[in-house]
């Protein structure tokens, strides 16, 4: 019984002790000048995260919110002597619905907060490709290139020396076999300049959705794919978030550039797939 008595008595005053130190503190955290400024400036830096959409079995991307680092910003700012606002460190914060957590979802675009879109090329064959980079590249634009593995082996000196874009697995002999995919993702991560993060699909594909998961790939499946009329279509569908798959194509090759001068125009930035996607705040 004392035994317990005595138990109960030390967790009371554990309890006490930590309760009195956090009233104390807080109560210093108050009346500090320092905190007290910082706490002054918290809405300037604030901006709440933006959770990802999910819609049946599709899901758009979100957006990390940003904030202060009270205790960062505080310990660099007392190290100073005072209060100084170029001293602020901020973080971001996460949203609670993320597309990190959803890997058995179709990924059918970014958040729709940023005027960004982004061009993806499925490529099996280089009939029409090179011409299409060079067009990319003369207008500075970056495109996302979905590559089945055996165009992987036969043209690796090209993908090394085109690192400005993003290439992704596509297939490996238009088939989805576990181990040949693995090991042509794995020689892919080695040559280019990013480590892959996506798969492609234009219809729903479960066994491909189960295999990307597994290996902790997201499935990409445009809701806009265009084989002809790139102008036109493109101009019916302008809109933030909006991943195109274009056809590598003669048709594609004619109209690219004026479309792309068409984009620009409308306030509309082409980005990467990689950076329309990323949750990341980097504003």
């Amino acid at each position: 019984m004392k035994k317990k008595l005595y138990h109960v008595s030390f967790l009371f005053l554990a309890l006490f002790t930590f309760y009195h130190t956090y009233q104390i503190e807080n109560s210093l955290n108050n009346n500090n000048p320092i905190i007290y400024e910082i706490n002054k400036t918290k809405t300037k830096y604030k901006k709440d995260y933006i959770n990802a959409t999910i819609i049946g079995n599709s899901i758009l991307s979100g957006k990390n919110g940003k904030d202060i680092n009270l205790k960062k910003s505080y310990k660099k700012m007392k190290q100073y002597g005072s209060y100084n606002e170029i001293l602020t460190t901020i973080k971001e914060t996460t949203p609670k619905i993320s597309i990190e957590n959803n890997y058995d979802k179709y990924l059918v675009g970014g958040n729709q907060t940023d005027k960004k879109m982004s061009f993806i090329f499925p490529i099996k064959d280089n009939k029409e490709f090179i011409n299409i980079l060079k067009i990319l590249n003369n207008k500075k634009v970056p495109g996302t290139f979905f590559i089945d593995g055996t165009f992987l082996e036969k043209n690796i000196s090209f993908i090394k020396e085109n690192k400005e874009h993003e290439f992704e697995l596509l297939s490996y002999q238009n088939s989805y076999e576990e181990s040949f995919f693995k090991t042509s993702l794995s020689y892919l991560s080695s040559i280019s300049n990013n480590k892959p993060k996506y798969c492609y699909t234009e219809v729903e594909k479960e066994s491909l959705l189960n295999l990307c998961k597994k290996m902790k790939l997201h499935t990409v499946k445009s809701p806009i794919i265009i084989k002809k009329n790139l102008y036109q279509k493109i101009k019916n569908n302008l809109k933030n978030g909006t991943i195109i798959s274009i056809d590598n194509n003669y048709y594609t090759e004619k109209e690219l550039s004026l479309t792309i001068d068409y984009i620009k125009e409308k306030g509309y930035k082409l980005v990467s797939l990689n950076e329309l996607l990323t949750e990341e705040n980097n504003e």
